[in-house]
């Protein structure tokens, strides 16, 4: 069963890749994607291999698996699939930072619309200036100071408030997302020292590990409190990037109300920047322009 999965996903992969997306002329095609002979050329195998495993009539080793991977230039969550599919885990099992073009599109699409990128462990990787116009995220020096979950649960942010319900959800969700996260990626040594770290030293936390509440919404609001004393009370909702394993989460406010005009007030003041590159795993900080200015309140 195993075999004719994986062969469908190779192939539904193959017939949907663009030749100009692997550097292949498109030319007079009466076939979709890429044809057997062309994959089989950039994977370093034969036609007839290709087409045995799509038939499921062979079994790919670790490394043909990353081979056609390669040469279809496959995200994330589409790798781990077929790597599933084959019997084999991912081949680093680390959780993946880059900012695929899937979240940079959706940053610079909705500019103005405080938005944040986060990888599967909920660091985050990048935000936009609208974002940091609400001025809440004060750097610590801690080393998951860019964590969301860690945050939360260990260091949380003073200008950030939230009603019980809206916490409860929240932290439901945190909680979810770094649970299936670590089953996923078994191998990241952050990640793992991330988790033990607040089961150790969050009790919260800890009991909602031990016994997840389910996921109600993937959305809560929050107050958030700038330096000039005013405040604006926001949506935020959880926006899942699949192929690059990433999360947006974007802020709003309810339309017609005062937060909204508060919120356009406080976006038409930021200098407009779509993609603003932050924190990375563990807290390393590739964006320092945005670590000021996000730093400015002091620490918590």
């Amino acid at each position: 069963m195993e075999r004719q999965e994986f062969g469908a996903a190779v192939r539904a992969l193959r017939e949907a890749t663009a030749p100009a997306a692997v550097g292949l002329p498109a030319g007079s095609r009466r076939v979709r994607g890429l044809r057997r002979e062309e994959l089989g050329e950039l994977a370093g195998m034969s036609a007839d291999y290709v087409r045995r495993l799509e038939q499921g009539r062979s079994h790919p080793s670790a490394g043909v698996v990353n081979a056609l991977a390669r040469a279809l230039r496959v995200g994330r969550a589409d790798y781990e699939r077929l790597c599933a599919l084959a019997g084999y885990a991912a081949a680093d099992g680390r959780v993946p930072t880059d900012l695929g073009p899937g979240a940079r599109r959706l940053l610079e699409r909705f500019s103005d619309t405080p938005m944040i990128v986060s990888d599967a462990a909920m660091n985050v990787v990048a935000v936009n200036s609208a974002f940091l116009a609400l001025e809440h995220w004060n750097l610590t020096g801690d080393r998951w100071q860019w964590n969301v979950a860690w945050r939360l649960f260990r260091d949380p942010f003073e200008a950030f408030k939230q009603s019980a319900a809206d916490a409860d959800d929240n932290e439901a969700v945190l909680v979810t997302q770094l649970r299936s996260s670590l089953l996923r990626y078994p191998a990241d040594t952050s990640l793992a020292a991330m988790v033990d770290d607040m089961r150790t030293r969050s009790r919260r936390f800890d009991a909602l590990w031990r016994a997840p509440r389910p996921v109600a919404a993937y959305e809560s609001s929050a107050t958030i409190t700038q330096s000039d004393g005013g405040s604006v009370t926001v949506v935020g909702n959880l926006i899942s990037i699949p192929g690059d394993d990433l999360a947006a989460v974007m802020l709003t406010a309810a339309p017609g109300s005062a937060d909204e005009a508060r919120l356009a007030e406080l976006v038409a003041a930021s200098d407009g920047r779509a993609v603003v590159e932050v924190g990375r795993e563990a807290g390393q900080e590739v964006g320092q322009e945005a670590g000021r200015k996000v730093g400015r309140l002091g620490p918590g």
